[in-house]
């Protein structure tokens, strides 16, 4: 595919329509483009900014009808259909291509790749059978995380097993997915971080400050900036996002989630090549989000710099904290004066607040992150999620 500069007054059409495509309508906005989406729930949060095709992601027409709005398409979530980004690509310009997408939907694709990318994995099997994956625990060594190979987010399909008693039952709820399986060390971390890479056609890359990412119930629960790592760890974090994006020829973004072990070794668990929860953060914080550098790499336009202004802490909100934030907002500014933070506060336009269901997030400016964690803390926002 031919690189191609997409300068703003274009429009770009987006293949889902969910908080990630809101996010990207409104930095696209601010420079200049239109913005169209494809998403089968009508009013979608990208819908309430952009025009909406209501239709199914694997509806072709729909997609071509997209094509036809559109000067560029990007996908605001990876398990969109790969053969509709593989029609687009002969029928549109899709800078990103299907090829990474094709990649990234699938654990054992993923792995080999960011193998051939020179990141180091947990270690890892196929699993096709109970025997298999007897074999494999005891090869790989308990405790294992058994995974669908398609499909998995926020702590779905996973199966952590501890104990050969935990095998025979989670393998026949497993196999009834009718999706393939990978066995997976268990890796023994100390710290969970990301880094959020960003890649030109032309061959730019520039990083994000790496996130500390803390997750309650396999949900991103707070990410926290400047990560409290080491600086030979965080630079190695942002070497390996950069060979990554390299290696895989990147368009647009690729967060590089990765877990680090007691003696300083970097595991990368998986990728996502689009915007990510872990760097919503970088809308307050840096000088360019991760939603305006989207859209920069996709449209081929110099990248914006990515320095961190502020130490900040980011906080899901989820349907459970809807309430009790609406009750807390009334009297959060006078708790933040005392300690000398900023909350900004950005919500998804989702039309019902479900348990679990990501409805926005808090950005917390704060001289140092120990004031941000504090406030948080104090609420009684979270304790309901952590109870």
């Amino acid at each position: 595919m031919t690189a191609r500069t997409i300068l703003p007054g274009a429009t770009v059409g987006v293949l889902g329509g969910g908080q990630l495509g809101r996010m990207l309508a409104h930095a696209g906005g601010r420079l200049g483009y239109r913005f169209v989406t494809l998403d089968p729930t009508p009013d979608s949060p990208c819908g309430q900014t952009a025009r909406q095709i209501v239709a199914g992601y694997g509806d072709r027409e729909a997609a071509r009808e997209l094509a036809r709005q559109s000067d560029v398409i990007t996908y605001e979530f990876e398990n969109v259909d790969a053969g509709v980004a593989a029609m687009l690509e002969t029928e549109s310009y899709v800078p990103q291509g299907s090829s990474l997408l094709y990649t990234t939907q699938h654990r054992l694709r993923e792995k080999r790749a960011l193998e051939a990318a020179g990141a180091r994995v947990a270690p890892y099997a196929e699993i096709v059978s109970l025997d298999g994956l007897r074999a494999a625990a005891e090869k790989l060594g308990l405790p294992v995380v058994l995974k669908t190979a398609t499909g998995g987010y926020d702590g779905k399909g996973q199966w952590v097993l501890r104990t050969e008693g935990d095998l025979a039952p989670a393998w026949a709820e497993a196999s009834r997915t009718g999706t393939g399986l990978v066995l997976e060390k268990f890796v023994k971390f100390v710290k969970e971080i990301s880094v959020i890479a960003a890649r030109r056609p032309s061959g730019e890359v520039r990083t994000f400050p790496p996130a500390e990412n803390l997750h309650v119930r396999n949900i991103l629960h707070l990410s926290i900036v400047p990560a409290r790592i080491s600086d030979a760890v965080r630079a190695e974090a942002e070497r390996l996002a950069i060979s990554i994006a390299e290696s895989l020829n990147v368009v647009g973004l690729i967060a590089v989630e990765m877990f680090l072990d007691a003696d300083g070794t970097l595991f990368v668990n998986e990728l996502a090549p689009r915007p990510h929860n872990s760097g919503h953060y970088t809308m307050d914080a840096c000088r360019t989000s991760q939603f305006e550098q989207h859209i920069r790499a996709i449209c081929d336009l110099p990248l914006g710099d990515t320095a961190l202004l502020t130490p900040v802490v980011m906080v899901n909100l989820l349907g459970e904290h809807m309430e009790p934030l609406m009750k807390w907002l009334p009297a959060c500014d006078m708790e933040a004066e005392k300690l000398g933070v900023e909350p900004k506060l950005h919500l998804y336009g989702k039309a019902e607040a479900k348990p679990g269901r990501k409805m926005g997030h808090i950005n917390v400016l704060a001289p140092q992150t120990g004031a941000a964690l504090a406030w948080i803390s104090q609420s009684d926002i979270w304790r309901v999620h952590e109870a």
